[in-house]
């Protein structure tokens, strides 16, 4: 008799627990969207971001240190946006990796830089010396155009592999002559009295163009909505940061570690932008010539899917 009251009491119990598992609302859960950049100064949009995202949303900020790291986590779905130069996202899509490209990110940001007593002035100064240049990059693909625009080509120099980051201080130690980079690192090179700045190289059909927002196409066919919301924040904070210079410098100190003098030297050489125009396509689409003469690429990216300027029109008046 008392085992089995015991047993009524133990099922009773079992029930009401179940009952109340299933009563009680579920815990509602952040949706993560998980965001790659690159560790420069025109990569700290996505820092921006968690000021303008809606209720429910948060972003994760997973930085890169080169563009062919980011493409690749598109590519495999590590992250599910990206933001890195238009070399890495072209060398994808030629390739026939699932990278779209689906909003500008940045224009400018590159520079090349000498050592401030060096007899170099001009790009033809650069033959015969020592130049940094990060290959699979947006600032190889320039220089080399700019090379061609003098006569020369990349034999004419002697090109030394260094990370973005890695180019000030090799400046700074006098193991290159000089270097193709992307800021912080000329603006590094002025703050500390080291280097001048050779060239903005924006003269080539080129122009200013340099990182893209991208995304996996499957992320196109499964979640367009994500992306409406994502390309929204996207232009928030590009269009926050631009319009407050104080607040883009002081993050681009927090995030990239750097004194204020030179990301203050950097940020003039830095736009922030979001928008997929006319120009836009022109020049990527000129871009991807000259990778394809330039034997970096076998085949052009199909352009009707690679780029897809839908969902910037979309967010364009809202």
């Amino acid at each position: 008799m008392q085992h089995t009251s015991r047993r009524n009491v133990l099922r009773l119990a079992l029930m009401a627990t179940a009952l109340t598992a299933t009563s009680l609302p579920a815990i509602a859960q952040d949706k993560v969207i998980k965001v790659g950049t690159l560790k420069l100064i025109h990569g700290v949009t996505p820092y921006f971001y968690e000021k303008f995202v809606p209720a429910g949303i948060k972003v994760e900020v997973i930085p890169f240190e080169s563009p062919t790291d980011g493409k690749n986590a598109v590519a495999t779905g590590t992250v599910d946006f990206g933001i890195y130069g238009l070399a890495a996202a072209t060398l994808g899509g030629a390739n026939g990796e699932p990278v779209v490209v689906i909003g500008a990110a940045c224009n400018r940001g590159m520079a090349v830089v000498a050592a401030k007593d060096s007899p170099i002035n001009s790009i033809k100064d650069l033959k015969g010396k020592k130049v940094a240049i990060w290959p699979g990059s947006t600032q190889e693909v320039v220089i080399l155009d700019r090379l061609s625009a003098e006569g020369m080509t990349i034999s004419d120099i002697q090109s030394v592999r260094v990370s973005f980051s890695d180019m000030a201080p090799a400046l700074a130690r006098g193991d290159v002559d000089a270097y193709v980079g992307a800021e912080p690192g000329p603006g590094i090179s002025l703050a500390n009295g080291v280097g001048k700045i050779v060239e903005y190289p924006y003269t080539t059909p080129t122009g200013s163009l340099n990182m893209v927002l991208t995304t996996r196409r499957e992320m196109i066919e499964k979640n367009p909505e994500l992306i409406k919301t994502l390309l929204k924040i996207h232009r928030q904070a590009s269009e926050f940061a631009m319009s407050d210079r104080d607040a883009f410098v002081t993050m681009a100190m927090q995030k990239l570690g750097q004194q204020r003098a030179s990301i203050e030297k950097a940020a003039p050489n830095v736009e922030l932008t979001w928008k997929i125009d006319d120009q836009f396509l022109k020049q990527a689409e000129y871009y991807g010539s000259q990778m394809l003469g330039k034997k970096q690429i076998r085949q052009l990216p199909d352009y009707k899917t690679f780029i897809d300027p839908s969902f910037v029109k979309s967010v364009e008046g809202s």
